[in-house]
């Protein structure tokens, strides 16, 4: 199975890679390919979002039974599962394939930042939809630019830092 996403991975690479040269002087190859990634990543979240929102949950209340949960938060609880899956496979096999960390860690650390995306996604969604009065679906777009700038930094030098940055940090403690 490894060897399939890591030659999927390379074909993502190729075909991303094939638009890089315009952004060369302006951009590193690993921030040009977070940014395409992030960005088909996040387009297909905020496109599930809209989805789910709009024509699976109907903009209704979700009610359980022992808990009743907001349109807009159902519709990222619903969502989340799937762009986790697709945001960890395109920045291990596309992006952060300089990190020597084992797949594990690296899954657990993205789980550890990815648990601060979701905080903030549920702090910014709540605020913006419920104490400043916008659609749904802009306050979606809205956290995604927030919380991208924090899940860069977490995922750069935290989830899949390279082995070199490892050692550099250990010679310094």
């Amino acid at each position: 199975m490894r060897n399939i996403l890591e030659k999927i991975g390379e074909m993502i690479i190729n075909f991303v890679d094939w638009f890089y040269f315009p952004f060369l002087q302006f951009l590193p190859r690993e921030i040009f390919r977070y940014a395409a990634t992030g960005g088909v990543n996040t387009l297909l979240d905020i496109s599930l979002y809209f989805i789910f929102y709009r024509y699976v949950i109907k903009m209704q209340i979700v009610d359980l039974g022992f808990i009743a949960i907001s349109p807009h938060i159902a519709a990222f609880l619903i969502v989340f599962p799937i762009t986790f899956t697709t945001g960890f496979f395109l920045a291990k096999y596309v992006t952060f394939t300089a990190s020597e960390l084992k797949g594990r860690i690296q899954l657990f650390r993205y789980l550890l930042t990815v648990g601060g995306s979701i905080l903030l996604n549920y702090i910014f969604l709540k605020f913006f939809v419920e104490y400043c009065g916008m659609y749904a679906t802009l306050s979606k777009l809205l956290t995604t630019i927030l919380v991208i700038v924090y899940s860069y930094v977490a995922q750069r030098y935290f989830t899949f830092k390279t082995g070199k940055k490892l050692l550099a940090a250990r010679n310094r403690s």
